[in-house]
């Protein structure tokens, strides 16, 4: 991309002003200009197309997602490849503009979430899997992050088959973050880079639930290392031993979802 049309995405989109930074992309807002709607434009960094195979398994990935409709699901609509200041393709990806903040921030700012909220917001986050995985994906990357609540408290996952283009490339560049989905939300199939299937999503909706429970992740340490090693091997400690208002059906519920082998779990959304 040119000075000249550095705000311009193909001939279709308007590119604004920054919404966020991750370690894969950039989001940006946007302008459709040909359907005259805001969006959101992710542009994945230029050295994840280095893969020969990563561009058509990132198209097939983003066009999977794209099938997806579902109010709980940020709506992607359309993907494509820009060229670079340095002549390299960068993957760009057109998704719904969601107005909100992700649990994330919400977390950080150490907001008190209440169990029934937590509850609520994990039932929708289930309910936007429960689609997914009837339509054949799984997600593979569920965290904070990428769980966005509107200004109306509705719920928005983000982000669906990017992470399976990226865990599938074969450079090891691209297992470097955190061997691909933050290592606090790694189911221990994930952590051992075995076969997943809808019940590792499972597992990092437990994670999730157990954060917005007590405020922590079920497991910290001071590496991704050390981390994965604890999904694999540690249990994690009741969510009531952080948080006492919280009641033993509902600890059962999150030992359940965090079971270390994949027949234990809770096994649909």
């Amino acid at each position: 991309m040119t000075t000249d049309d550095a705000s311009r995405l193909g001939d279709r989109y308007e590119v604004g002003a920054l919404l966020g930074r991750g370690g894969m992309a950039d989001v940006r807002i946007g302008q459709d200009l040909r359907l005259g709607r805001t969006v959101a434009i992710k542009r994945l960094r230029s050295d994840l197309a280095s893969d020969p195979t990563f561009l058509a398994r990132f198209r097939r990935e983003a066009q999977s997602a794209a099938s997806l409709n579902h109010p709980a699901i940020v709506a992607v609509y359309d993907t494509g490849e820009d060229i670079d200041d340095d002549g390299k393709e960068q993957p760009y990806i057109v998704m719904e503009y969601v107005e909100g903040r992700t649990l994330r921030d919400i977390l950080r700012e150490g907001r008190k979430i209440l169990p029934e909220r937590a509850l609520e917001i994990t039932a929708d986050v289930l309910s936007a899997l429960d689609y997914s995985h009837r339509a054949g994906i799984v997600h593979r990357d569920i965290k904070p992050a990428n769980v966005m609540l509107t200004p109306a408290g509705q719920v928005k996952v983000m982000d669906f088959g990017i992470a399976r283009a990226i865990a599938d490339a074969s450079s090891a560049m691209t297992q470097t973050a955190a061997v691909v989905g933050t290592a606090q939300y790694l189911s221990p199939e994930q952590a051992r880079g075995e076969q997943v299937d809808a019940r590792s999503d499972l597992y990092s909706t437990g994670c999730l639930l157990y954060e917005l429970l007590t405020s922590r992740p079920p497991f910290v340490g001071d590496s991704p290392v050390s981390v994965a090693y604890q999904h694999v091997r540690e249990e994690a400690e009741r969510p009531s031993h952080y948080n006492p208002e919280i009641p033993e059906l509902l600890d059962a519920i999150v030992a359940k979802a965090l079971a270390k082998r994949t027949d234990d779990r809770y096994q649909s959304a």
